[in-house]
């Protein structure tokens, strides 16, 4: 019998190895691909909470996505790496990416600015592993509409973070209580992101004048 021979055993276990591990990678690929749809959905979300169109308040994934694409345009040269939303041809808003490491791992949000670019509209974070109830805070809507109108300044840090009995600029919200290291950590990924695209938009703007010279 094929049973009693001695190849047997370890073809068998080849052959359950391989059905096992191609039904592990097709399964793995499946989800990978909903996962990544996930993820895109939620930053597409974080974009539209910023606006400052508050009518744009989508209820649905279908609407949500649909609006993204009808009304936010991808970043370009111009807009040194800002997403943007127009009307008549004319820029309402900038939705500036964020990202860095935070005190677990890393924070991904949006921060959105009037078309003067100093003047924040919201804040939202679409991935973010904080600590629940200390550093995970940063996700509710109580800490975020703290950066509604926030102005950021000309000099130094365009915004500040401050401990929750501070006395506040219009520049700086409050931190999360107990979440001293997520705090500073987001406001230096914040910082990091506004500086770098104040100065490249900036470097922009002055190739667009030379041009037209």
């Amino acid at each position: 019998m094929i049973r009693e021979k001695r190849w047997f055993p370890i073809l068998y276990m080849f052959l359950v190895t391989f059905f096992f591990s191609t039904l592990i990678i097709g399964f793995s690929r499946f989800t990978g691909q909903r996962v990544e749809a996930n993820r895109q959905l939620a930053f597409e979300s974080a974009v539209l909470s910023v606006l400052p169109d508050w009518s744009l308040r989508p209820a649905s994934r279908s609407e949500i996505h649909r609006l993204f694409h009808e009304r936010i345009r991808p970043p370009d040269s111009a807009t040194a790496g800002a997403y943007t939303m127009l009307q008549n041809g004319e820029i309402l808003a900038y939705i500036l990416p964020v990202s860095g490491q935070g005190f677990w791992a890393p924070i991904h949000g949006v921060i959105g600015l009037q078309p003067d670019g100093r003047t924040v509209t919201g804040i939202a974070f679409y991935e973010q592993n904080e600590t629940p109830g200390l550093g995970a805070e940063i996700a509710k809507e109580s800490f975020r509409q703290q950066f509604s109108g926030l102005r950021i300044a000309e000099e130094g840090p365009p915004l500040r973070i401050k401990r929750p009995d501070a006395a506040l600029e219009k520049n700086e919200v409050h931190a999360v209580t107990g979440a001293t290291q997520t705090s500073t950590r987001l406001e230096k990924i914040i910082n990091a992101a506004l500086a770098q695209w104040r100065q490249q938009k900036s470097g922009a703007a002055a190739e667009k004048q030379d041009e037209t010279r």
